[in-house]
């Protein structure tokens, strides 16, 4: 019998290092066909989520990859430095490699815009993949690389309708929540569990031991705290777990050990990312300075976050987090609650991926301005702590194998009709937001840029073939009579010598908090909308103001009547513009703000080199 049982072990172990070995193989051909997934998804994105995908990565990206005649537009963060030059250092990397290769197509070729246009989108899709790569890896050492949770918690990821809209979106957050799960897979988690010194343990191994693996994880996130400072609170946690159950050991010399090293290679690891983050922004800015110090000072002086729309104490608990999960919320509240573990290490694991979501949702929750993409870097740990429970409600344990030679284990599936209705939705939700809602702020610029090289065919040559000054048009190509920023610019633009205009809403720098000027600011979009006629007749379009004839109007259906009246008045009749409808663009079934209801529409003036004043662009 203890031969025959000496024989069982020896398969089973033979057996599951056959399996390691077999998953470490297929790792890199996993994380291709990952990469694939997120490729497709990158160009099925044909939708406008938020203005700082545009604006707060790509516009400053492409203004440092061709020059500053390029025609982006930097908001007034950039302006005082509030941003780090990291995240579009790296999209200007893309610009410039994707520039260089569309040189080499014919002149003249249409994909030689299309090669640079679609740059950050492959970039962004590689960043999107490691984190759904990385959220397995880490699911799979906790829960096993053979464990049923751990191909949920993938399942999960991949099938999650906001990691679909927004993972391969450039927004800051996006790199910030796979710099952060990266960070936690490479994270020393043996520090839950190190062991106070006993009779059966005497020398218990160091949790430091493999000081690569914890300064990778240092680095990445020092990294993610740079380019998002919010993303401390995460770490806070994190460390503040490890260090209270390394404290609780006791006094020995394995625990200040433990200490000291942590300490030392956390002021390596973020000496170096500082570092790296002073020279980058000495070289974008053009001189020295520290965008997270001024993001803050900023923020406590100038109370700058109301600006952008005030939201509930409770808008991550009742929507944050339900938008982040969808159909996964049960369980992920069940895995907040109380988490699925098997061993005693899973449920320390499991406690701190825990705590990081209580604490970050409560310290987030007391600031005014709140939006999901805040929370997003919860989601692989959101994803992580619920998959057990997916799993055990949709599958069935295996069955024992007769045989004495152990079998891999054949999960059946159960619950089949909410599994499909689950998958339905968030298919649904998916396909939503990826074609239907908000697709004309994209299409329309697709529209002008065609136009563009239909009228001008002479100015399209490469897209930045040089970083002087493109030749002065005689006009004003477009006018955006819309919210600002509702719409992307120079990254769908493209060419440099496309000039357009939109209305601008600048935050009032020059006011105090809490004082009546800064109540009754209006920029100019508010403006515009709070008296239509008026803001044109003596604002936009007043004598001396700036602003040429465009060839096109770009506004939303409810604006036409407001256009019509105008150019009824004395200042319209001026002009001597007929506005035609030449484009219509469905932008949804629905929106949140009733400025942009509707389609958007495209007026030909029917004035083409009518200049009425200099040219003013933001």
């Amino acid at each position: 019998m203890a031969s025959l049982s000496s024989s069982s072990s020896s398969s089973s172990s033979s057996s599951s290092s056959a399996r390691n070995r077999r998953n470490r193989h297929n790792r890199p051909v996993f994380l291709r066909d990952i990469a694939i997934i997120r490729l497709i998804n990158a160009w099925c994105i044909a939708t406008f989520f938020q203005p700082d995908e545009f604006f707060q990565s790509l516009e400053p990206a492409w203004q440092l990859a061709f020059g500053p005649h390029s025609g982006a537009w930097l908001t007034w963060e950039w302006h005082h430095q509030l941003r780090s030059s990291l995240h579009p250092a790296l999209f200007s990397a893309a610009y410039m490699v994707a520039n260089k290769l569309s040189g080499l197509l014919p002149a003249g070729n249409v994909l030689r815009t299309a090669v640079v246009m679609g740059a950050p989108k492959v970039l962004q899709a590689g960043i999107a993949s490691l984190g759904d790569w990385y959220t397995w890896q880490l699911a799979a050492n906790i829960y096993g690389s053979d464990s049923n949770a751990a191909s949920f918690a993938f399942f999960l990821q991949i099938f999650s309708p906001w990691q679909w809209y927004v993972s391969t979106r450039t927004f800051s957050n996006s790199l910030e929540t796979t710099l952060t799960v990266m960070a936690l897979y490479y994270w020393p988690w043996q520090l839950l569990s190190a062991a106070r010194p006993t009779k059966e343990n005497p020398k218990p191994a160091n949790p430091l031991r493999n000081l690569w693996q914890l300064r990778a994880s240092l680095c990445l996130a020092a990294l993610a705290v740079v380019l998002r400072p919010t993303n401390v609170l995460i770490w806070a946690t994190v460390v503040g777990v490890a260090f209270t159950r390394v404290t609780l050991q006791g006094s020995s010399p394995l625990t200040w050990t433990c200490i000291f090293s942590l300490f030392r290679e956390s002021l390596l690891c973020g000496g170096l990312i500082l570092g790296l983050s002073f020279v980058s922004d000495r070289l974008y800015f053009g001189f020295w300075t520290f965008p997270p110090y001024n993001w803050l000072n900023f923020n406590i002086s100038k109370s700058l976050a109301v600006f952008y729309g005030r939201n509930p104490w409770h808008y991550y608990l009742l929507q944050g987090i339900p938008l982040l999960t969808t159909t996964g919320l049960p369980f992920a509240l069940w895995g907040l609650y109380k988490p699925s573990a098997s061993s005693v290490d899973q449920a320390k694991m499991l406690r701190t991926l825990s705590c990081t979501v209580f604490v970050t949702v409560a310290a987030l929750s007391l600031i005014s301005h709140k939006e999901v993409r805040f929370i997003y870097p919860l989601l692989p740990a959101l994803n992580i702590l619920a998959a057990p429970l997916v799993a055990s409600f949709f599958t069935s344990p295996p069955s024992p194998s007769p045989s004495s030679k152990p079998a891999a284990p054949r999960f059946r599936l159960r619950n089949k009709p909410y599994l499909f209705a689950a998958l339905g939705i968030n298919l649904f939700l998916a396909g939503y937001v990826t074609f239907l809602h908000q697709p004309a702020p994209l299409s329309v610029l697709s529209y002008l840029r065609r136009e563009y090289e239909r009228i001008h065919p002479a100015s399209v040559k490469l897209v930045h073939a040089t970083r002087q000054a493109p030749e002065p048009q005689d006009e004003l190509f477009a006018l955006f009579l819309m919210p600002c920023h509702s719409t992307p610019w120079r990254s769908h633009l493209v060419h440099p010598g496309l000039t357009v205009y939109a209305l601008t809403c600048e935050p009032p720098l020059h006011t105090q908090p809490d004082t009546p000027e800064r109540d009754s600011y209006r920029d100019q979009a508010d403006r515009f909308y709070d008296d239509p006629v008026h803001f044109l007749r003596a604002e936009l379009f007043a004598p001396g103001y700036g602003t040429r004839t465009p060839r096109y109007i770009v506004g939303f259906e409810s604006i036409e009547p407001w256009l019509r009246e105008f150019l009824d008045t004395d200042e319209g009749k001026a002009l001597g513009i007929t506005i035609r409808r030449v484009w219509s663009g469905f932008n949804g079934f629905f929106n949140e703000d009733w400025r942009r209801a509707g389609k958007m529409l495209v007026w030909d003036t029917g004035v083409f080199d009518n200049v009425l004043a200099p040219e003013h662009t933001p």
